[in-house]
């Protein structure tokens, strides 16, 4: 069989990378490890930032988005036993962030993909792919049935995560990895209740960092600082809700936390890790892939479009001759992708008690906060950042 672009993964990055290059009139097969039914409900991200919105949009996958997605305007800061709120409308002329699950983002990508006869392949086994520095590239998988595939492709793009197989491929010595773990990892629950703010709250306590944030004006999902070797069996429903109680308490205020059913929870390590440069060849990585972010930021998913957005019209150009845009993309996704990495450090250990810790850093945490909502400069800065910077160039 043959195909121009061969894309390995039906993530956020290989789904929308397929859908933008359709648009372009170029051919792709999308190889995905798991069943379609398991890519549909797996829980990840929810935040998409300003451009990752108008992506979207411009691309025709935004119906829904725009039906049931929540805009927010800005952030609350707590900490201190106070309560911040950061505007980011005022502080950047307008940008807006927008509560939409990657869970639902993947519907939708599956959803126009099918519509529009994209080949999907779900279930494939023993991948891998060869040839790479070549010309023609292939792809090789066992499909559902159990028939072995053989794809010669233009273009290889590896969207099949930090565990795929595609970032092995490249032969050793020919990539440089920078990565940070982290100690302290996230306990995440998803509650069958309405959301008891109306926009995400970030607060640092003394016994760890915790998260408010939203799916649906029915639905919840809230995060707990634990440690890295945490096991989820230690945390039953109750003490998950005490502990919530107790990091974001605000004496005085009247403010309470609503409680319900928890309809899903797990611990999620943190790490930041990017692998340099995003090509060898004919293989392109994108999203994690090729590189990772701790979730604080908000930043995985948005750098996975933000990558594909630039990767499209470039193998669009590769495919008719000129390599220009092709040879500077890892380059240009990089350049955004250290932005992201940094911010999201930042945000991360700003707001964790780090293990250990004694009370100069946590003063000087303390310290870092007073600044953001007392100065409108580092309030810009966390704004700018969180809805997205630089901005993804939309078509």
């Amino acid at each position: 069989m043959r195909t121009q672009v061969g894309i390995v993964g039906a993530g956020p990055a290989g789904l929308l990378l397929s859908h933008l290059l359709a648009l372009r009139g170029i051919d792709s097969v999308v190889v995905e490890v798991r069943s379609r039914a398991y890519c549909e409900a797996r829980q990840r991200a929810g935040i998409l930032e300003n451009s990752s919105v108008r992506l979207l949009r411009e691309a025709g996958l935004a119906e829904r988005l725009d039906r049931e997605g929540l805009e927010h305007g800005g952030i609350y800061l707590q900490f201190a036993a106070e309560r911040h709120h950061v505007d980011f409308r005022d502080l950047t002329g307008g940008r807006t962030v927008t509560v939409y699950a990657q869970t639902e983002v993947v519907k939708d990508l599956i959803a126009q993909r099918v519509a529009a006869g994209g080949a999907i392949a779900f279930e494939a086994t023993d991948t891998e792919v060869d040839r790479l520095e070549t010309d023609q590239p292939v792809l090789r998988y066992t499909d559902a049935d159990g028939s072995r595939q053989e794809l010669t492709c233009d273009v290889i793009a590896g969207c099949d995560g930090f565990h795929g197989i595609c970032r092995p491929a490249i032969p050793a010595g020919l990539t440089t990895v920078r990565e940070r773990g982290y100690p302290y990892a996230w306990l995440g629950i998803l509650a069958d209740v309405p959301p008891s703010t109306d926009e995400l709250i970030y607060a640092h306590h003394r016994s760890g960092f915790a998260l408010h944030s939203l799916r649906s004006p029915t639905v919840s999902r809230l995060y707990l600082q634990v440690d890295p070797d945490e096991s989820i069996e230690n945390w039953p429903d109750d003490r998950i809700w005490d502990e919530l109680q107790r990091r974001f308490e605000l004496p005085g205020s009247g403010w309470d936390l609503k409680q319900g059913p928890v309809l899903d929870k797990g611990i999620t390590p943190m790490r930041s890790f990017v692998s340099a440069p995003m090509r060898y060849g004919r293989l392109f990585l994108a999203g994690d892939a090729a590189h990772i972010v701790p979730p604080t930021g908000a930043k995985g998913l948005n750098l996975a479009m933000a990558d594909v957005a630039v990767l499209a019209p470039a193998l669009d150009a590769l495919l008719h001759g000129d390599d220009g845009p092709a040879a500077n993309y890892s380059a240009t996704c990089l350049n955004r992708v250290w932005r992201s990495t940094h911010f999201s450090w930042w945000m991360t250990t700003t707001l964790h008690r780090a293990p250990g810790a004694d009370d100069m850093e946590a003063e000087l945490q303390l310290s870092q906060l007073r600044y953001v909502v007392g100065s409108r400069a580092a309030a810009t800065s966390l704004a700018e950042n969180y809805t997205g910077y630089p901005a993804i160039k939309v078509f």
